[in-house]
Parts: structure tokens; sequence; C-alpha cells
């Protein structure tokens, strides 16, 4: 038996086009989506410029390149605030602090911001800012940094197109594109991302993304302690990233061979 034929044609070429540009590793042509999805050029581009003023997708002009936008971005971390990863979540987030000692907590993106989905609050540490629905600035965090640094590059550009885009907690951390370009790099080379003050004065914390069965950062997990604590990156890394692979396997990632990121 045939399959149905979609009932709003139009509809269904967004979903396409929107799956398409999900699936590849960076940004497209135009040409290739008319291509590989068979659909008509006008149509492609029509759509394209509508989901562009919708926020869903991004045209690269300099290399009249496709990706997908902050919207889109938006829907998977709503997405992931759903019960199944707060659910996977928080007994790996309870047993990392357990273990540790100090507090751990689960975030997912929304926009430039986080939001965090689990708090595991350490016995005798300080009350932290991070409780469940807060928002704060992704920049400034170290789960946020993780993402970030995952995110393809015209994502992030597209985040954070100038200074105006930065907000401020305590007067640290980037201010300016360039600056958290190479704030990321450095994340990117460590394996995962830090911070040390940026949120809350005294506080540090270390963080790494979550990739789901797509490979997206569909969240970050992080680990939060006084400044002056006897703890330092190297006794909280090991158990943060076993713990936030620990969660992938359960989403469904699959790492490989060309993974990047530090084991």
């Amino acid at each position: 038996m045939p399959a149905a034929r979609p009932q709003v044609p139009a509809a269904d070429q967004v979903l396409r086009i929107l799956t398409f540009l999900a699936h590849r590793a960076g940004p497209v042509a135009a040409s290739t989506i008319v291509q590989r999805l068979d659909l008509p050029r006008s149509t492609v581009y029509h759509l394209l410029r509508t989901l562009e003023g919708n926020g869903f997708v991004v045209h690269i002009a300099d290399s009249r390149r496709w990706s997908l936008g902050t919207a889109a971005f938006e829907l998977a971390g709503g997405y992931a605030r759903q019960v199944p990863l707060a659910r996977l979540g928080r007994p790996l987030v309870a047993g990392l602090t357990d273990r540790l000692g100090e507090s751990g907590h689960l975030a997912v993106m929304s926009g430039r911001d986080v939001v965090y989905i689990v708090e595991e609050r350490a016995p005798r540490r300080p009350a932290l800012v991070t409780d469940v629905g807060v928002r704060l600035p992704a920049h400034l965090t170290a789960s946020g940094r993780a993402m970030l640094a995952v995110l393809p590059r015209t994502q992030v550009r597209a985040l954070y197109p100038d200074a105006a885009s930065f907000a401020g907690l305590t007067g640290l951390g980037p201010q300016r594109p360039g600056e958290l370009r190479e704030l990321l790099r450095l994340t990117r080379a460590e394996g995962y991302a830090r911070e040390d003050g940026d949120v809350t004065e005294g506080m540090r914390s270390v963080g790494v993304a979550v990739l789901d069965a797509a490979g997206w950062p569909v969240a970050g997990m992080a680990v939060t302690w006084p400044s002056e604590s006897s703890h330092d990156v190297s006794d909280v890394i090991g158990p943060l990233r076993a713990t936030a692979r620990e969660l992938e396997r359960r989403l469904g990632y699959v790492s490989s061979s060309n993974d990047s990121r530090a084991p």
C-alpha cells in the first residue's frame, strides 16, 4: 500500500529542509537542498527566506550557505526540558554529587541563556543561584560554554553578533565576540569548560557538553565548588566526564573515532 501523501505539502517541505540541515556537518548551499530533496528551486528559496525571517535558519552571506538558526535550537532545548532528560539525568547528577561532595547540575540552552533542569546541592556547601528553572547567560556558565564550544561556529556567531549580546553578572567573562571565540577555542582544546567567579564571586565550575543521539549538544553538565576548596579541576573532571558520557549512552549517542572531545 503506498504511503499517504502529506495533507499540507508546504509543511512537509519545511520539515524536510529542517531535518536535512540538522543532519549536515556544516552549512550547505541552497542548490544542495534542491538536489538532495528533489524540490523546486523557487520553493526552496521561498521557504528558506521564510524560515530565516522566523529564526529557524541562518544565511551565511559570504559563502552563500544555510544552517539551522537559534529558533531551531530553541525547539531542541524545549524538548530537552521535558521529562526524559531530567528523569535520566537526575540520578546520575545525584551520584556525581555524592561521589565528589560538591554540587552538580544539568542545564539546557534557551537562546543565549542556559536553563537549569537538574540541581543537586552538596551537604554543607553554600547555596547556589542554579536552582531548577533559573536562567543564566550561557557565555558566563561552565555548562553553557561547554555547549557553545560544540555548536557550529555559525550558530555561535548568530547568537552573539556584537558586544550588545553579552550580559554580565560579576564583571568577568567575555564581553565581545572575539573574546568569546578565543574562550571557546581554549574550551575545545582542553575538552571541558571552566569558569571562576564569572557567575558568583568565590565559586568556580567546570562543565562538559552532553550529546544526544544525533550528536547535538542537548545539555551541559557541571560541578560547582568554593574557590578556596581543596578540590581542583583535576579532581572533578574525570568523574564529571564519565557521568556525562553515561547520560549520552542513555540518550542513544554513540561516540566515534573522530570524536574530538577528550575521553
